[in-house]
């Protein structure tokens, strides 16, 4: 069975959404272009009683895969991503 090698490419999101990007990795010698707007933050923003913002980052999750992603490296493809995107939810949409 020939082994599977997976990396990063590329990604453009930018604040103050920085969910909204394309994401590419690289699937042995092939591109792969996630779906739009596919990653969303484990992270959180909240505001105290005198109305303060405070935001929490958080890893990266991905709510949209590209068809046909290989299931075993959908860990690997989170691990990948988490080294190489900043960690969102950086209060940009509210």
């Amino acid at each position: 069975m020939k082994k599977l090698t997976l990396s990063f490419v590329s990604y453009d999101g930018a604040y103050p959404n920085l969910c909204s990007g394309t994401l590419i990795l690289k699937l042995n010698n092939e591109e792969i272009t996630f779906p739009d707007d596919c990653l969303f933050s484990g992270g959180s923003v909240w505001f105290n009683e005198n109305y303060d913002a405070y935001v929490e980052k958080g890893l990266w999750e991905i709510s949209n895969w590209p068809k046909n992603f290989p299931e075993n490296l959908k860990d690997k493809a989170l691990e990948i991503i988490n080294d190489n995107i900043s960690q969102g939810c950086c209060g940009g949409c509210i």
